[in-house]
């Protein structure tokens, strides 16, 4: 595992500089989502076909989705997205503060385990990136060497109400899910489905855990995500 290995020696190999050389690296987008085909369709994956930077891999993992995920993906016809649904529901605690806390680690870490992109991002089924979100990630992190990318973003208080969340530090509060940009060594870093026993976000124990590896983290100074008041990512 990434956490054992510790990254100096890693960032030394051919395997690790090759993704800052490349002119086109491969991106994994990946979304974990729970019977909200609509959202997903018309708000999340639309914003991602709509991106300037087209050298995508996108990964969609139901949480064991009942309604019509799988059918409205195929109908989109794009050879980008892969959707694999989940044979059953993740294992979350029952009281919704701590439900929410991790919900969606099951699908999420799975498209972990998917993804082959030299970076790696993340969206929720409810939110949406600006169009020049990942050509802008990509040409940053390659000119930065960064480990990590983060950003500023919208987040809705209230309906119709919105703030811009400054992310000027990579802390709890300042980041979401969709808020980071990541080398693929760091895939190896997974949610931890127990963290709620802390009282810990999932997105955030997961980064902790990554500055814990010392990572090279670094802001970009634009807002690059819409972050939607509609019910967290879908599975609470």
């Amino acid at each position: 595992m990434v956490e054992q290995q510790g990254g100096t020696a890693l960032k030394e190999t051919a395997w690790y500089l090759e993704v800052y050389e490349k002119e086109n690296p491969l991106v994994t987008v990946c979304i974990p989502t729970y019977n909200r085909s609509n959202l997903l369709i018309e708000r999340s994956l639309k914003s991602i076909l709509k991106q300037t930077y087209l050298h995508l891999e996108i990964i969609v993992i139901g949480d064991h989705c009942t309604d019509d995920t799988a059918v409205r993906i195929q109908a989109l016809g794009d050879s980008r997205i892969r959707f694999e649904n989940l044979p059953q529901r993740g294992q979350y605690p029952s009281e919704p503060r701590q439900r929410w806390l991790v919900a969606g680690s099951f699908p999420s870490n799975r498209a972990l385990e998917l993804a082959s992109g030299d970076f790696v991002t993340h969206l929720d089924d409810d939110d949406e990136f600006v169009p020049e979100r990942i050509e802008k990630l990509v040409r940053y992190a390659q000119a930065t060497k960064a480990d990590l990318v983060f950003h500023p973003f919208y987040h809705e208080l209230y309906p119709d109400y919105w703030d811009m969340n400054r992310a000027e530090a990579l802390e709890c509060n300042r980041v979401t899910t969709s808020s980071i940009f990541y080398h693929k060594w760091l895939k190896g870093v997974h949610w931890d489905p127990g963290c709620y026993l802390w009282n810990e976000p999932g997105d955030w124990n997961r980064i902790r855990r990554m500055i814990v590896l010392g990572i090279q983290s670094v802001r970009y100074p634009e807002p690059l995500t819409i972050h939607f008041k509609e019910g967290g990512n879908g599975h609470v």
